[in-house]
């Protein structure tokens, strides 16, 4: 089968390869084999290529977590699937007999990991899944909103509803406009009721975020100090909750925005991990600091179904041949995007 591969860690794109010559895996017996559509890109797929200590992988890699196809084989003990099927699936791999599995917290597996991360991805031919996994995707929804949906849509409900607990009437702070879990944090936190205020890179992704159903949002290469932009434009109270992703480069900002008693979510860092915290300001303003990682099946079936109902959009920005891999992962990296990366394996229509 056709799959874009690495055989190493290396800062360097050019180490993606796109070769025709992969063996096609087999689906395990409660699992199926799905014929991929499109997949998609995250930022996930970036460090994974540069790699970190205790990542082993299984070499050649193959990248993407979020995908979507149809089933081509199921496995001998499946029931309820059918080969043809349309499928997208939750990216999350979970144990099923540790104390957090069985209580439904899946993202809370002491041995969970992710397609595409851990093990091989999605951004080939074909993939095997754990039926556990699948979602059906509908008759008529467009397979590339499919195949953008999955990651970062269960991450962002998980972070902004479970882990936040986000109520309508709050104010809620999204530190990024462009990348995939703002997105669709933007439309979360609207949908639940929230005021919804954004940070944006630049004036145009300023802009799509006001499209996208944000209520205020500013460039911040105009206001470096936007966390007084936050606090004049919140009537100098501050926002009930941030989102913030982007970790050492706006951590302390991100808290200055907080009003008393109001607490900061994050579920990564992509600017980095080595943020200072002034000490003053968590016990003095009473603030919380919660994280969060990817969500449960349950939180992954609520939010695709809001999905699939068109109550939430995911945003595509552009879509790529699996031969231009290299140049959609130049887009990624340099941050240009808005919304999702998606590449073609075998598209379809819708």
């Amino acid at each position: 089968m056709r799959a874009i591969v690495f055989e190493h860690h290396d800062p360097s794109l050019a180490v993606y390869q796109l070769r025709d010559t992969l063996p096609t895996p087999e689906p395990a017996p409660d699992g199926v084999v799905v014929k991929v559509a499109y997949a998609a890109l995250n930022r996930l797929d970036n460090f994974v290529r540069i790699g970190w200590k205790g990542l082993d992988l299984v070499w050649p890699h193959i990248p993407c977590s979020d995908f979507s196809g149809e089933i081509a084989a199921v496995g001998s003990d499946v029931t309820g699937w059918r080969v043809g099927q349309r499928v997208t699936a939750n990216p999350l791999l979970w144990c099923g007999s540790c104390r957090a599995c069985i209580a439904g917290r899946h993202n809370h597996c002491r041995s969970a990991h992710l397609i595409g991360e851990h093990v091989r991805g999605a951004c080939a031919d074909f993939v095997a899944v754990p039926t556990r996994n699948l979602i059906a995707v509908p008759d008529g929804f467009d397979m590339r909103l499919a195949a953008a949906a999955s990651l970062v849509y269960v991450t962002a409900w998980h972070n902004l509803v479970v882990a936040g607990g986000l109520r309508a009437g709050e104010r809620v702070l999204v530190v990024g406009a462009g990348g995939g879990v703002n997105t669709a944090s933007i439309q979360i936190a609207g949908f639940a009721g929230a005021e919804v205020y954004v940070i944006a890179g630049n004036a145009e992704k300023a802009r799509q975020a006001q499209k996208l159903g944000a209520d205020w949002a500013i460039d911040r290469s105009t206001h470096p100090t936007w966390s007084k932009a936050v606090y004049e434009a919140t009537h100098r109270e501050g926002v009930d909750m941030v989102v913030d992703n982007v970790g050492q480069a706006t951590w302390t900002e991100s808290l200055r925005t907080l009003r008393r008693g109001g607490r900061l979510v994050t579920v990564g860092g992509t600017s980095g991990y080595l943020a200072q915290t002034p000490v003053n300001l968590i016990f003095g303003k009473q603030l919380r600091i919660i994280g969060s990682t990817m969500g449960a099946q349950d939180d992954y079936l609520t939010v695709m179904t809001l999905v699939f109902q068109g109550r939430l959009r995911p945003v595509i920005d552009s879509v790529f041949a699996m031969a231009d891999f290299r140049q959609a992962m130049e887009r990624l990296v340099a941050g240009d995007m808005f919304g999702k990366i998606v590449i073609e394996i075998n598209p379809t229509e819708k």
